[in-house]
This record gives structure tokens, C-alpha cells and sequence, in this order.
């Protein structure tokens, strides 16, 4: 049997498929105050583009589905972090983003979370 222990070290990207990507740039960037990291041209006309907050290792690819998969309407299994869950929330509520009407505040150990959606209705976490 192959050791797998130290073969893998990090998160590097996780992908949300979309059918507008110019859209899902401009919300990510824009709304959600991440940066665009990597935007490279790629196969058939595509683009590969990555964004993250900060300094974060861990990467958020928005790209087109592969042939004749369906985007939207994902849990995309992302939890952002904040230390300011409710200037965050007021921020992207101001901002007209999809979010939750209340942060959810249920007590240790859940911390305060509060979940949006992108504009093709893919659903992140976002906790405080």
C-alpha cells in the first residue's frame, strides 16, 4: 500500500462552474471584496480565473463547466471567514448581494454564520 500521508499539503483551488464568468468576476471582486489572482486564457477560447481573499493559499476558481454540465444553483461547500460577521453583512446587504435577512447566532461551538448567494445562485458560508 502507497503512503498518501505527505502527498498532499495544501487546498489549492476549489472550482465554482458558471455560465457568465464576466458576472462572477465582477461579484467576487466587487462584492465580496476578493482579489483576482490568476486570469489566463486557456482551450477554445476560456479562461481560467482565480480569486482569494488576502493572503489565503486556498483559491476560488470561476470557470465554465465542463461540456454539457449545468452552473448554478450549487452549494459550493465554501465558508469564508471575517472577523466582522456584522459589518460584512450589513456591507453585502447594503451592497444588494443575496444574503440571509439575520446572521444565525446558535452558540458555541457553531460560530455566528450567515449564508449569500452569487449571482447564479451557487450559496457560500460566510462565519464570524
Amino acid at each position: 500500500m502507497i503512503s498518501t500521508k505527505s502527498r498532499v499539503t495544501k487546498v489549492a483551488t476549489v472550482v465554482v462552474p458558471v455560465a457568465e464568468q464576466e458576472r462572477a468576476i465582477e461579484f467576487y471582486t466587487e462584492k465580496l471584496g476578493l482579489e483576482k489572482r490568476i486570469d489566463v486564457p486557456f482551450g477554445n477560447g476560456y479562461r481560467w480565473v482565480e480569486l482569494a481573499p488576502g493572503d489565503a493559499e486556498t483559491t476560488i476558481a470561476v470557470a465554465p463547466p465542463p461540456e454539457g454540465k449545468p452552473t448554478g444553483n450549487r452549494e459550493t461547500g465554501i465558508s469564508l471567514y471575517t472577523e466582522d460577521i456584522d459589518g460584512y453583512h450589513a456591507e453585502l446587504k447594503a451592497a444588494g448581494v443575496d444574503v440571509d435577512a439575520e446572521i444565525s447566532r446558535m452558540g458555541d461551538p457553531v460560530p455566528p454564520l450567515f449564508w449569500l448567494r452569487d449571482p447564479e445562485g451557487n450559496s457560500l458560508m460566510v462565519v464570524g
